[in-house]
Formats: C-alpha cells, sequence, structure tokens
C-alpha cells in the first residue's frame, strides 16, 4: 500500500504541474483560433507541424528514458555510468537529425508542403533536437524523486511560452504563424539554460558494452513508441495527403483545435507515467507488485472515467476554449478522442508485464498491430468522412492494442485485475453519457444542471464503494466514527 500512495503523492505533484500546465497552454488555443480563423488554414499548419514535432521526439529519445530507469535499477551497474552513456547516446542522435534537417531544408520543406515556408521546418528542427536532449535530465529528475524541481521547470517554460504568445498574437495583433514556432525555440533554449546543473559538473562516460545492452533494451520500446505516437499522429500527418478537397487545412485545423478539449486524458495519463514507471522498476521484485498493479489499473480508470463525464457534461462550457464558433462543428470528435485516449492509459498501464520481464518486443508488436488498424481506417474513411476518420481510426487502433496487451499478458505475467469493478465502473460511465447526449438537446442551464446531477450520481457511487470518506488524507478524521470503551 505504501508504493500506491507513493504513485498517488507523485502524480499529484507531476499532475498538478501537467494539469496546470496544459490549462495554461489551453489558452494558447483561444489564443490562437480568435487570432487565426478556421478557413485560414494557420491553426492546421500548426496542428500539423507538431504532429511531426511529436514523431520526431520518439526517434530521437530512442526508448532511452524508459531503459535509464530500467537500467539505473539493475543491480551491478553504475548509476552515474548509465546517466553519462543515456545522455551521449541521446545527444549525438540530436546532434546528427539537426545537421541532416539543416543540410538538407529545402528538400524536406518541400516534401511536407512548406517550400515557401522552409524557416518553420528548421526552427522545429532544432527546437525538438534540444527538447529530445533535455528529456534525459527531466528523467533524471524523476529517478531522483526531484518532482518539485521536475514541475516548476515544466510549468516555468509553459508560462514563458504564454507569455511570448499573448504578446505577439494578442498585443502585438499578429497573424504569422511562424511566431509560434520561433517562440517555441527560445522557451526550450531557457529549459536548457535551467537544467544545465543536471548535465554538467560530473564526467560524461560512454560505456559501450553498457550502451549495447541498453540498445538492445529500447529498439522495441522505440517501435513501441513509434506505433504509439503515430496513433496520436499519423492522422494529422496523413491528413494532407489523403483529404483531397481545397479546405484541407481548414478541416485540418477544425479537427486539432476540437481535439484539444480531449487532451485531459492525455493529461491524466502522463501525470500517472511521469510517477508510475520510476517505482515500477525500482519495486520490480517486490511480493506485492503484482495487488499495486491491480489497485492502481482500478484507480485510473475510475478517474478517467470520471474525467470523461466531466467533460462531456460540461461541453457548453469547455468549448468556449476554442473562441472562434467556425470551429465548434467538430466538437463531435471530442468524446470519441476522449474515449479512444482512456484505452491508451489503459495499454500504458498493461504495459509493464513485457518491461520488467525485459520481453518489450511484445509492445513492438501490440503497438504496430494497433497503428496499422489506425493507417488503414484512416486511409480508407477519411476520403469520405474527413476528421471523423481520423478519431475514430486512433479509437479502433487503441482498442485493438489494449485488447491483445491484455490477453497475452495474462499468459506470460497474470495479473489478478478486479474486471467485475472495473466493467461496474465502465457501464455506469456509458449509462451516464447516453443520459448526458440525451440532454445535449435541453436548454443549456438546465442540460448542465442535470449533467452536474449525473456526475453527483458517479461520484457518489466512487466514495461509496472505493473511496470512503474516512479514508481519505488530511480530512479523513472528520468522517470516522468515534470508538467508545466498553465498561
Amino acid at each position: 500500500m505504501g508504493k500506491l500512495t507513493t504513485i498517488f503523492k507523485d502524480t499529484a505533484i507531476y499532475g498538478l504541474s501537467s494539469i496546470i500546465g496544459r490549462f495554461l497552454n489551453y489558452l494558447l488555443v483561444p489564443l490562437y483560433t480568435a487570432q487565426l480563423s478556421a478557413a485560414s488554414g494557420g491553426y492546421g499548419i500548426i496542428t500539423n507541424i507538431y504532429a511531426y514535432v511529436a514523431l520526431a521526439m520518439v526517434l530521437l529519445t530512442f526508448g532511452m528514458e524508459t531503459t535509464y530507469f530500467r537500467f539505473t535499477n539493475k543491480t551491478h551497474t553504475d548509476s552515474q555510468t548509465v546517466y553519462g552513456t543515456t545522455l551521449i547516446t541521446v545527444g549525438s542522435l540530436s546532434l546528427v537529425f539537426t545537421a541532416l534537417v539543416l543540410l538538407f531544408l529545402s528538400p524536406v520543406s518541400q516534401l511536407m508542403g512548406y517550400g515557401e515556408h522552409p524557416d518553420y521546418v528548421g526552427v522545429m528542427a532544432v527546437t525538438v533536437a534540444i527538447d529530445a536532449f533535455l528529456c534525459i535530465p527531466f528523467a533524471h529528475l524523476r529517478q531522483e524523486k526531484k518532482a518539485l524541481k521536475f514541475a516548476a521547470l515544466k510549468l516555468l517554460n509553459i508560462v514563458v511560452s504564454i507569455v511570448l504568445n499573448v504578446i505577439y498574437f494578442h498585443y502585438m495583433d499578429g497573424k504569422d504563424v511562424g511566431y509560434a514556432f520561433y517562440i517555441n525555440l527560445v522557451c526550450t533554449a531557457m529549459l536548457a539554460v535551467c537544467l544545465v546543473t543536471e548535465y554538467t559538473g560530473f564526467r560524461w562516460r560512454l560505456d559501450t558494452k553498457l550502451l549495447r545492452s541498453m540498445l538492445s533494451y529500447s529498439w522495441p520500446i522505440l517501435i513501441l513508441g513509434l506505433a504509439g505516437i503515430l496513433n496520436q499522429t499519423a492522422d494529422k500527418m496523413l491528413f494532407p495527403y489523403i483529404y483531397k478537397d481545397s479546405d484541407m487545412l481548414t478541416q485540418l485545423g477544425i479537427y486539432g483545435a476540437c481535439s484539444k478539449i480531449a487532451m485531459i486524458m492525455a493529461m491524466i495519463t502522463q501525470a500517472f507515467r511521469f510517477a508510475y514507471e520510476p517505482i515500477v522498476f525500482a519495486g520490480v521484485k517486490d511480493k506485492d507488485q503484482h495487488e499495486m498493479y491491480a489497485k492502481a489499473m482500478k484507480y485510473f480508470i475510475i478517474f478517467t472515467l470520471l474525467a470523461f463525464l466531466i467533460v462531456v457534461g460540461y461541453m457548453d462550457v469547455l468549448k468556449y476554449i476554442v473562441r472562434n464558433q467556425d470551429y465548434w462543428v467538430g466538437l463531435k470528435v471530442v468524446p470519441i478522442v476522449m474515449a479512444a485516449e482512456i484505452m491508451m492509459g489503459v495499454y500504458f498501464n498493461l504495459s509493464f508485464w513485457y518491461k520488467v520481464i525485459d520481453k518489450t518486443i511484445w509492445g513492438a508488436i501490440f503497438s504496430g498491430i494497433g497503428c496499422a488498424v489506425l493507417l488503414v481506417v484512416n486511409v480508407v474513411f477519411v476520403p469520405r468522412y474527413g476528421y471523423m476518420a481520423c478519431a475514430w481510426g486512433g479509437f479502433a487502433g487503441y482498442g485493438v492494442a489494449m485488447l491483445m496487451s491484455y490477453i497475452v499478458g495474462q499468459k506470460y505475467y497474470p495479473i489478478n485485475y478486479p474486471l467485475k469493478e472495473i466493467t461496474l465502473y465502465v457501464v455506469l460511465a456509458l449509462v451516464l453519457y447516453g443520459l448526458m447526449y440525451v440532454a445535449s438537446d435541453w436548454p443549456t442551464l438546465l442540460s448542465l444542471a442535470f449533467n452536474t446531477l449525473l456526475l453527483v450520481v458517479f461520484t457518489a457511487v466512487i466514495f461509496k464503494r472505493d473511496l470512503p470518506l474516512e479514508h481519505l488524507p488530511f480530512i479523513g478524521h472528520r468522517f470516522r466514527r468515534p470508538k467508545y470503551k466498553v465498561h
């Protein structure tokens, strides 16, 4: 139970920084959508470029974050040597990537559809290379349990980014999409300076024998990561090539902007991962580890379902994150994208069975098949159904990967997940979602009041079954019944 408590505590720190950070980043969505009309395609460019950035991040980190945690916690390995080897590996990849992109900037920009704006591609190539390198010092902070420093630096980066964006796009009434990328580079450079003590002051040592072992562990994670990120971004990268109508960037911008509302799921999953991953590898031999996996899975599903219902229930309020009403036609993708993100989170939690037994090749297989499903759905249906096919493609891809990981995992690393309890919450959430959908045609205030009542019902079930008030930290003692001595 102690490790589960640690997960909750660290998730609160990482989650708070992630939630605040994502909330602050949400401020960029109304800013961009207010300044860049849907018809201009400006937000479509932002959506497309950042899809490539996400893919490049996975390639350049090469699965070395997870590998660093695994090898640091192995016996007979020097943590400082593991850290130095990881820094050198990712740093070298980043330097080579930057040099190649800048050397062939013109043809690369033409291929991506930005021949008239090669600066967009060049600036983001440098930015993503620095970001990839900094992932390792940030992983080191997590390993050393320096959650507060991690959170502070992440928030500083976001706050500075918002301030600079507001100055240009609001006060200067800027319309040039390129400034979103220039500002990103400035903020990333600032982070590199702030983290300088995490990658200096000691001798960087490359252990080639250790590196071979680390790469043999990390390459399946790379494939896993590539398939995973393609599940998130392939639709946004492929869209310009398979959707042939003249309003392509407009449609992509609508999809990208509305999908931002659904990203609360990605936020929760990310916060959970930051706290969960180091603890899993540090306690891989603990006897209670299986029980901890099962409980963590149940609570993850419970609270992501609650988040799903909150977003759907208050959609009439949250839609104003996207300020320009021209984008609201795409709000129908939000529940689909959120459901896909929940399945991605479940898939992530399931993934630890093959990581702790060093069989990461299974992750590559599951994610590869899931990615193939997504690609087929997009290629077949996007030309006819547009961005709705993108949303359903992600749903199908994550669903397939999740089910395969569970079925195979129960054979190689069986865990007694509380399936009956989880099923109860899923069914209840689906029923409440159906009622919210019916109420969506009601007057706004009546709909919001009804949805609030439904959320109270779901929350009450949580407190009744799995989170009794008397067990809550800080306030639980107020709900405990006094014990009377019998004389």
